[in-house]
């Protein structure tokens, strides 16, 4: 290929000579597509990847996903309505815990709950013996207009007087507040199934705790929610107030995938890289110039740049020179001379890829605007008129050609 291009300049130069019209002093170098910086695309927040699926190479464009992080989801230990949320996403969950007890909480369904005791129970062994889960039901002792239905929560180991307490969730029925009610077996509130009597008390809000940083929340003030429902994800680290829009991180440029630092189910910290991308609107092309070329080429000089694999020579760019060394490379067997890296800014296309190369043309020689200017100015030397003798000659001549 470079055997072929530097043939075309040469027969290009044999050519214009012969024709007798001035070269264009064209001098080409050999290439290479790289880079001229890089840049990371970092967590936000630290946490497990749970999803990445782009390999070194790839193409990566504005908005593509780079990453998705693993969340802590937070769960409904019952159901409930939501009730004082403190938390506002991007917040510290310990910080909120820290002054308001939780990060929001879930009221019951079952709004009353009530402190009991063996002490009033029918005087008999099976009276005495209170089973967690066992459902009971109540009656107000005032005059018995009030009932409804329990289920034993929590029993305590009989006190100095062998009475047992115990607690219930009421699960039916309206109470007053502190209304004293008397605890059965059956429905039909008798006596012989009496199993102690308590005061109606208010079921207490449950706080909902969590770790790390409110990403998202998923309920309102006022929902009601079921037992396992989500409330809110979290995830590691400090957002600053900020936070994302989810877990999913995206793409903020174009470019190619030079190093994938993270992988699936590895940790990664806030500020952590993920991956580091060649931009696409950083494309250089770099070369060797050697001290000889040197006066050739210069900073802001416009080149012509053609790439290797395009034989027919369709794929040309215009680009220009943006920066030459001051400093020469180390001169090996292959170089007797020194040679100098210079670099090319250009605007690629879909077609162009890091690494591959080019020869790169010079676009500023050929003549000076003097010698343009002259050659403007130059008059034509007048055309002799042929003796009539002499072209009758050339008339016959050109008539005995046609006879042959």
């Amino acid at each position: 290929m470079r055997n072929r291009k530097h043939l075309t300049v040469a027969l290009a130069a044999l050519l214009a000579l012969a024709l007798g019209v001035p070269a264009l002093a064209q001098v080409s170098f050999q290439g290479t597509v790289i880079s001229g910086k890089t840049l990371s695309v970092s967590a936000p927040f630290g946490g497990l990847i749970d999803e990445i699926g782009l390999r070194k190479g790839d193409s990566v464009h504005v908005g593509d996903v780079v990453a998705v992080i693993k969340t802590t989801s937070v769960y409904a230990e019952m159901d409930g309505i939501v009730s004082g949320i403190f938390a506002k996403e991007g917040d510290q969950t310990e910080d909120i815990t820290e002054r308001y007890g939780g990060v929001m909480y879930l009221e019951p369904i079952n709004k009353y709950v009530v402190t009991a005791t063996t002490e009033k129970a029918y005087n008999s062994s099976d009276t005495k013996y209170v089973h967690i889960g066992e459902r009971v039901y109540l009656s107000c002792t005032k005059d018995g207009t009030h009932v409804g239905t329990a289920v034993v929560t929590n029993v305590s180991e009989a006190d100095e007087s062998g009475n047992t307490p115990y607690k219930l969730e009421v699960t039916g029925g309206e109470f007053y507040m502190g209304e004293t009610v008397g605890i059965y077996r059956d429905s039909a509130h008798s006596n012989n199934g009496r199993i102690g009597r308590g005061t109606i008390q208010q079921n207490a809000a449950v706080a909902v705790k969590g770790s790390g940083s409110v990403l998202k929340l998923h309920v309102q003030v006022g929902d009601r929610v079921e037992r396992g429902e989500v409330l809110f994800e979290t995830v590691e680290g400090v957002l600053d107030g900020l936070y994302a829009v989810d877990n999913t991180i995206y793409s903020p440029m174009d470019g190619i995938v030079a190093s994938v630092e993270a992988a699936q189910g590895s940790a990664v910290e806030k500020g952590g890289r993920i991956i580091t991308v060649y931009p696409q609107d950083a494309m250089q092309i770099e070369m060797l110039v050697s001290e000889l070329d040197l006066n050739e080429i210069h900073e802001g000089d416009k080149v012509l740049i053609e790439f290797e694999w395009d034989m027919d020579g369709t794929q040309q760019m215009e680009g220009v020179v943006s920066a030459i060394s001051r400093v020469g490379e180390e001169k090996t067997e292959r170089t007797a001379d020194s040679e100098y890296l210079a670099y090319v800014d250009f605007t690629p296309d879909e077609t162009v890829r890091l690494g591959m190369s080019v020869n790169v043309y010079t676009m500023d020689g050929g003549m000076t605007d003097e010698a343009t200017e002259e050659e403007d100015h130059v008059e034509e030397a007048p055309v002799e008129e042929a003796p009539a003798e002499d072209a009758a000659d050339d008339e016959e001549y050109e008539v005995v050609g046609e006879g042959h």
